[in-house]
């Protein structure tokens, strides 16, 4: 089922939805919802530079009124940790940023209860075969790139992959396009894939971590730019 767009009248017209992830900072999350961002993303693996404690993420997750959806990013998480994460904060969905297969993708959104988005590291062609199998398993997909070989994280390196890769991809699930978005290739993004959920993370960012309040303003105006000049494209 497509998440609901949130009802701050900033997000309209925009047919295609903003996640804003990798936020830390009460702020940041306040101005995210004040600009009409559809999904906040808060990234749970301890390594990346913006680590969220699950005991810090519901002070965070508490600001974030109805309508927008939370999104808890996490990498090949244990059931213990996901359990110790969900005592301490609702989220509405669950972002797999590992090496998870369908059937345990399958297992979190049953023994959770969220939604699950899987998160596919791409860099050649080879990355998307078997995706058809994420279908049934995951609520939403996410193309991000594929890290660097010394990574000590995955995703968040403000890298793009090679776009053609996905030109005329369709699927019956939601899915976002992220990896190295920010203002001044938006349009380029949006004109040529149309994902229906764009993800910006240090592409609104003067340090990993750290979002910059401008450079946000700057990229959902143009969000709201390219949403409005597509709703009036003919169907």
């Amino acid at each position: 089922m497509p998440l609901p767009a949130p009802d701050a009248s900033a997000a309209a017209p925009r047919p295609f939805r903003v996640k804003v992830c990798g936020l830390t900072e009460p702020d940041a999350v306040e101005l995210a919802v004040e600009l009409g961002a559809s999904l906040l993303g808060f990234v749970l693996y301890p390594p990346s530079p913006r680590f969220v404690p699950a005991e810090r993420l519901g002070e965070l997750v508490e600001r974030v009124p109805e309508g927008v959806r939370t999104v808890g990013v996490t990498v090949d998480p244990t059931d213990a940790f996901l359990e110790h994460l969900l005592a301490h904060a609702p989220l509405d969905v669950l972002q797999l940023h590992g090496n998870e297969t369908p059937e345990r993708v399958r297992a979190v959104a049953l023994r959770t209860g969220c939604r699950v988005m899987k998160a596919i590291r791409v860099g050649e062609a080879a990355d998307l075969e078997g995706l058809e199998a994420f279908f049934e398993a995951a609520d939403l997909l996410l193309f991000d790139a594929r890290p660097p070989r010394d990574a000590a994280w995955p995703g968040g390196h403000g890298l793009p992959f090679d776009w053609r890769l996905l030109e005329g991809f369709t699927a019956p699930l939601p899915w976002a396009l992220a990896g190295g978005l920010d203002a001044g290739n938006l349009a380029a993004a949006v004109e040529r894939l149309r994902p229906p959920i764009v993800d910006v993370s240090s592409g609104v960012e003067r340090g990993p971590g750290i979002k910059d309040p401008e450079k946000l303003r700057v990229f959902m105006a143009e969000a709201r730019r390219l949403g409005a000049r597509r709703a009036e494209e003919p169907d």
